[in-house]
């Protein structure tokens, strides 16, 4: 492994008088250092990196980032030594999951930020799950930070504003259909996340790199489904940034252009497509996904298609060679309608325990013409087996029945958009989330063998296991001296933070002992310091409602606001940003009192080494 050394000097000219030096930073004399690129850079672009040491994009990126932070401490007169990088607070702000509300509250707590001239000592944006879908429409926009305002009233008039089109979430759908790893991630995606936030964002994260000097480093969290599901806790925890991808704790990564491609012992044999945005937010925002959820959205896109494929009809002759070769009649896009809807049907009403009876007997009228005497004795048998198998049943039903239309698409040569539509409902009965190649598959390094042995991953929302990206900043390479928490979740307001300090005394990671009482869990205020000895960072825990910004209503705030609604009103989205700045707003004294908290502490820290 490689060891990370300490911090250059930010600015050359230590023994200058300090207001010589205020100058000189003022004055634009640090400007960002140039992007290295090389043959052998371009060269290890394709490889895996194995070691905890920061790349070096982005240590270039905080070392310019760390001028603006200086700049911001003198302008609120913070005592901070103006000569040595290392006694400039590294700072993170992290946004939690939340579904629309998280991404508005995310969006007013940094518009707030900026009015109060704090948002330039924020050193990295880290988010899950709906935070991620406000990064994401932030660095959509080069140097967000230094026009907020007008990128701000930009994404509210988009979530305001029309839905996606059918043709548009069909094509993207189509286009996700094409990879290897096809998966619930790209339907939900697709189909969803478009309709939430009112874009089909086609960016790759790796867009990112050269735009946003002026702006915190974004890391987007998401987690290792496998390596949480066998409790692998220091594999669990998966990063992507504009750089690289890969295992914030293990120390594996690989540059975030090659994320998805497929690897072999270390090095890249075959390529994917890019993965853009829109899927990246599908990626870390699909907690709230459920089984009903994503079958009732698929009912009303075959329904879309099949309204779709008729008006198609008639504007083409009833007969030749072009209808048999892309398009079916019109009394067979009626059928096949019939048929994929009673399917997904089938499976609502066995998950919402109705009896599915009838349309099994309707699957059968519709199947019968297509089967030979095998295929409906087997269909027959899968029928006939107990009550309480009823839901394993449908299961099986689902899947025979797919394959049975797959194969009968691919022998008439029908449109493809169909085939497309019957692997999301097989995706759905096998509930197959994030697949993605593996890039440390096959290698023989020192990491947990239980990673490196599949050939594919799962990675899926990382607010599953703990709903805000502390683990990202906790890497001891990032040297974070203070965490900003915005808590947005639905339920317990403390529960990221005391399990982020339950798991950090589990992998020994230095985190500020955690104690909340019940009445702080019942009515919480809108500021809490957690504050870190010796190499733990100090945490300050802002939830969104709270006693201060709510009153007696928290309550009301919050069925007001659920994480499983979308597509807020005008209205509903000017009051929870209003939420959001009143904590900024309110706390903006303490918020300045333990930065400079942390700065002494650096400073002794220093003095002692």
């Amino acid at each position: 492994m490689s060891t990370l050394h300490k911090p250059c000097r930010i600015c050359p000219l230590s023994h200058c008088h300090m207001l010589s030096i205020r100058s000189f930073i003022l004055d634009g004399g640090l400007q960002p250092l140039p992007a290295k690129m090389s043959k052998e850079n371009e060269s290890k672009r394709s490889s895996v990196r194995i070691s905890h040491s920061l790349n070096e994009p982005e240590k270039d990126h905080v070392t310019s980032r760390r001028v603006s932070v200086l700049q911001c401490l003198l302008q609120h007169d913070i005592q901070c030594s103006l000569s040595l990088q290392d006694e400039v607070p590294n700072i993170a702000l992290l946004g939690s999951g939340g579904g629309e509300r998280a991404m508005l509250g995310l969006l007013g707590s940094l518009v707030q930020l900026d009015k109060e001239g704090l948002l330039d000592i924020m050193l990295y944006l880290g988010g899950v799950s709906g935070s991620t879908w406000c990064m994401a429409s932030l660095y959509k926009e080069p140097d967000w930070s230094s026009n907020l305002e007008k990128v701000k009233d930009d994404i509210i008039q988009r979530l305001v504003g029309a839905e996606i089109s059918f043709r548009d979430k069909l094509s993207t759908l189509k286009k996700y259909s094409q990879k290897d790893n096809f998966s619930l991630t790209d339907i939900w995606s697709a189909l969803v996340i478009s309709k939430i936030v009112k874009e089909i964002d086609e960016h790759a994260v790796t867009d990112q790199r050269s735009q946003h000097s002026k702006d915190p480093y974004p890391i987007y969290s998401v987690i290792d489904k496998q390596s949480c599901r066998d409790k692998l806790k220091a594999d669990i925890f998966f990063e992507i940034t504009p750089h690289e991808a890969g295992y914030s704790l293990t120390g594996a990564f690989v540059d975030s252009s090659c994320f998805g491609c497929q690897f072999d012992q270390g090095c890249k044999i075959n390529d994917q497509p890019a993965m853009d945005m829109l899927y990246l937010q599908g990626l870390c925002g699909s907690v709230f996904a459920d089984i009903i959820n994503i079958l009732e959205h698929l009912s009303s896109e075959i329904k879309k298609l099949f309204c779709h494929e008729s008006d198609v009809m008639c504007y083409h002759a009833p007969s030749g060679k072009e209808q048999t070769d892309h398009l079916l009649s019109s009394a067979q896009v009626d059928e096949v309608c019939q048929g994929l809807l009673t399917l997904v049907e089938l499976n609502l009403l066995v998950l919402r325990e109705e009896d599915p009876s009838s349309h099994i007997e309707i699957l059968y009228d519709l199947l019968r013409g297509k089967l030979n005497e095998e295929e409906y004795e087997k269909l027959i048998m899968l029928d006939m087996m107990s009550d309480g198998m009823a839901k394993k049943n449908i299961e099986k039903h689902t899947l025979y029945v797919c394959k049975l239309y797959t194969d009968w698409f691919q022998h008439q040569n029908y449109n493809s958009t169909w085939t497309v539509i019957v692997k999301c409902i097989e995706l759905v009965t096998l509930w197959i989330w994030g697949t993605t190649y593996n890039f440390l598959y096959n290698m023989t390094e020192d990491i947990s063998p239980h990673i490196l042995k599949k050939e594919t991953r799962h990675y899926e929302d990382a607010g599953i296991f703990i709903n805000s990206p502390f683990f990202s900043v906790l890497r001891k390479e990032r040297h974070i001296d203070l965490i900003i928490s915005l808590d947005f979740s639905d339920d317990d307001p403390f529960e990221t933070v005391v399990k982020t300090a339950e798991t950090c005394k589990e992998l020994h990671i230095p985190f500020p002992k955690v104690q909340v009482s019940e009445e702080d869990k019942r009515a919480p205020k809108d500021f809490y310091v957690f504050e870190g000895h010796s190499n733990a960072p100090s945490v300050i825990h802002i939830p969104l409602f709270n006693t201060i910004n709510c009153g007696g209503d928290i309550k009301k705030w919050k069925e007001r606001y659920t994480t499983f609604q979308r597509s807020y009103s005008c209205l509903m989205i000017s009051d929870l940003m209003e939420k959001a700045e009143m904590n900024i707003k309110n706390n903006k004294v303490g918020l300045l009192r333990e930065i400079q908290k942390v700065i002494n502490k650096r400073s002794t820290n220093q003095t002692l080494d």
